[in-house]
């Protein structure tokens, strides 16, 4: 790692912050935020398609078909955005009972615990009258996130405590007679009763001593008096955008919890200026919006800027895309808590940094008029650019929001290459992890499909199906060969290995890459592009290895005997890329090769158009054997246990003999591969076989290397 790149003050500032970020309270938030991301996408879009900002696309979707476009559109807001924070409650209550992993306790309990916790807190008790405002669109929205996450890690902590304490006392409800999951869910009703009182009782006590109707509303009465005490000016505008990024970074919507502030102390500033013949407020609402909220909260705008030119992890760049449409419209939810950005310690600075250095820039112009005050009112949801020259009516207020945008980039830059080495060491430390696991346990994963466990080794498995997908596409597959020696040390042959390059972990285990291709469900794809692109190699391979050489390319037994393999390589055969060219379809055996009728034609098909036919990891067993009473096959390579095992066990030299023997026989050549030593390659030509690929002639080369390398 080089100097120049951004790091971390110290190294116990950097343990500080990695301590922080796998602690169980951050840890539940940010996967129970991840696990939101389709309600945020959707909500996201109805958002926009309700508040799209020209006044003629509002006559239209409100008048067309009775407004049913915006209808729609709000509906979906409704059973999204109105109703975050119990989505919310849900989801890291989820998160965090799945982080404990106590086998023992009924997850869905926390969550019921939960979900009562936040109802109390924000005040479900209330009549509509009594709240003042429609259930569903106050206070379940964003502007309840905070209590949200309070109640999903606090109720579901409490729920634990209480499930174990019981447990251990055997303090549980049973019914006789009733079936077990009947029982399991009646064990929960008293470590929830415990939790639901709890809370009750906490937010009775707020109530009594702070005369509010919830939680929530504590909040915002004390921010109300805090800026009553503060005088007009820079310094008044200037804390009121720090409390906001604050409460935001800590999950508490802060535009809602200010927005009596807001409504006291800046909105009626425009109609001041507005009336004045020289206008002389520079704070107005719509200074907040256009030229510190750019992009919503934390000018986040930039953020997505930095991200879609800058960030080199794919999927942070994928979420960028996916949030840029709302964001040009100040929609920014997504990215807040997609990113996520609240309880990320590494995006404190910066989201707080940012809004602050774009105040005092805007202020320090309007005020010494170089950007024209605000005279003109602007929706809250217009793009930057347009925002900034309609609030003025001047081009200088464009330019102003330009000015502020590169500014916000250039602070959020350092922070998201921390971000993007973090992850990257997070995903290189995942994918060692999962490595060792796979390779303990590779034999009885063969049968199991890896990319739908129900655990982190499933979750990984996935993001590493994309990773191969994508790399499939962009070039990161490349072509390694091995070449092969007969006893008199003649080059006959090379065998084409698939190597893929992953950006971070280097060249990813060959056949955890062929199992995520067929899982993934490209595997034909996967394979047909090593055929083709080996079969470009040919000049290349020849110059390397020598003219007239076998060319081995390996495919698995599942696409080997399909219609679509068969018409490919008839296709590169039209197209003359087999002329002249010994090629050897070498099938390794992800599961056993089936031989039936028709896939008995499709090799048979294969062996008319010239090409041989070779059987990967051949041994004694019955399943082998089959495969050689159709006179199909042209060579066998041994099993690498057989070949390992030569010198040390008696048994392992008996079964190639009798291998070599069948196969002269039937008049089928046989190859050994993991041929390391002169001693192992007289041991094979003693018992018959006189074909080898191993270390001591070469390991696998890549075309630009020297041969032996």
């Amino acid at each position: 790692m080089s100097e120049s790149k951004v790091t971390l003050k110290t190294a116990g500032e950097e343990s500080f912050i990695h301590r922080i970020e796998q602690s169980t309270i951050v840890r539940s938030i940010r996967s129970g935020l991840v696990n939101m991301i389709p309600v945020l996408i959707i909500g996201a879009f109805a958002l926009v398609i309700n508040q799209f900002p020209i006044e003629g696309y509002q006559t239209f979707i409100n008048t067309f078909l009775d407004g049913f476009i915006a209808k729609l559109s709000n509906f979906v807001n409704k059973a999204t955005f109105g109703v975050l924070s119990i989505y919310m409650t849900f989801s890291i209550s989820r998160s965090y009972m799945k982080i404990k992993a106590d086998p023992q306790a009924v997850s869905g309990g926390a969550i019921i615990a939960a979900l009562i916790s936040f109802f109390l807190m924000a005040g479900a008790y209330l009549t509509e009258e009594e709240w003042g405002v429609n259930f569903g669109l106050e206070n379940m929205g964003p502007k309840s996130m905070f209590l949200a996450i309070i109640t999903g890690l606090g109720a579901s902590a409490l729920y634990l405590f209480f499930d174990r304490l019981l447990r251990k006392r055997k303090r549980y409800l049973l019914s006789a007679g009733a079936d077990r999951e009947f029982n399991r869910m009646l064990s929960t009703l008293l470590p929830i009763l415990l939790v639901a009182l709890i809370f009750a009782v906490v937010n009775l006590i707020v109530i009594a001593i702070f005369d509010v109707d919830s939680f929530r509303a504590l909040l915002a009465a004390a921010f109300d008096r805090l800026f009553a005490h503060i005088p007009d000016g820079f310094f008044k505008g200037f804390i009121f955008v720090l409390l906001s990024s604050v409460l935001w970074f800590f999950g508490i919507h802060g535009s809602d919890t200010l927005e009596t502030v807001m409504q006291t102390y800046f909105a009626p500033n425009l109609a001041v200026n507005q009336a004045a013949a020289v206008p002389t407020e520079v704070l107005t609402k719509e200074f907040f919006d256009c030229f510190v909220l750019m992009g919503g909260c934390g000018a986040t705008i930039c953020l997505l800027i930095a991200i879609v030119i800058f960030s080199k992890n794919r999927a942070r760049r994928g979420l960028g895309y996916t949030a840029a449409f709302s964001m040009v419209f100040n929609i920014n939810e997504l990215m807040v808590f997609g990113l996520p950005i609240v309880f990320n310690p590494v995006m404190l600075i910066p989201f707080l940094t940012v809004p602050l250095v774009c105040y005092s820039t805007s202020y320090i112009a309007i005020s010494t008029g170089i950007v024209p005050m605000i005279t003109s009112s602007v929706q809250w949801t217009t793009p930057i650019i347009l925002g900034g020259y309609t609030a003025t009516g001047s081009f200088a207020g464009a330019l102003l929001q330009l000015f502020n945008l590169i500014l916000g980039v250039l602070i959020y830059l350092p922070f998201l290459k921390i971000l993007d080495r973090q992850s990257d060491e997070s995903l290189k430390n995942e994918y060692k992890s999962f490595l060792d696991y796979f390779r303990k346990n590779e034999t009885e994963l063969n049968t199991v499909s890896i990319t739908s466990l129900g655990n982190v080794y499933g979750d990984f498995a996935k993001s590493l199906c994309a990773d191969v997908k994508h790399g499939l596409k962009t070039g990161a597959i490349k072509l390694a060969y091995q070449p092969q020696y007969d006893y008199s040390g003649k080059c006959i042959g090379v065998e084409t290995l698939m190597r893929y390059e992953h950006r971070l972990n280097g060249f990813i285990y060959p056949p955890l890459v062929i199992k995520l291709a067929d899982e993934g469900g490209f595997l034909p794809e996967f394979e047909e592009y090593i055929l083709a692109h080996a079969l470009n190699d040919k000049e290349e391979i020849y110059a390397k290895f020598g003219e007239g050489i076998k060319l081995s390319v390996n495919v698995t037994g599942t696409t080997v005997v399909t219609q679509r393999f068969l018409q490919y390589v008839k296709g590169l055969e039209d197209e003359g890329k087999t002329e002249g060219l010994k090629l050897c379809i070498e099938i390794t055996e992800q599961a056993a090769l089936s031989l039936n009728e028709e896939s008995l034609s499709i090799l048979k098909g294969l062996r008319e158009m010239g090409v041989e036919l070779s059987i990967d990891d051949f041994s004694m067993g019955s399943t082998s054997i089959q495969y050689l009473k159709d006179n199909l096959f042209d060579e066998l390579k041994l099993d690498g246990s057989l070949v390992k095992g030569l010198n040390n066990n008696k048994n392992c030299r008996e079964i190639i003999q009798s291998i070599t023997g069948l196969a002269s026989t039937l008049n089928i050549s046989v190859l050994a591969e993991y041929v390391e030593t002169e001693e192992i390659k007289e041991a094979l030509h003693a018992v018959g076989c006189d074909r080898y690929q191993g270390y001591l002639y070469s390991p696998a080369v890549f075309l630009d290397e020297k041969k032996g390398e």
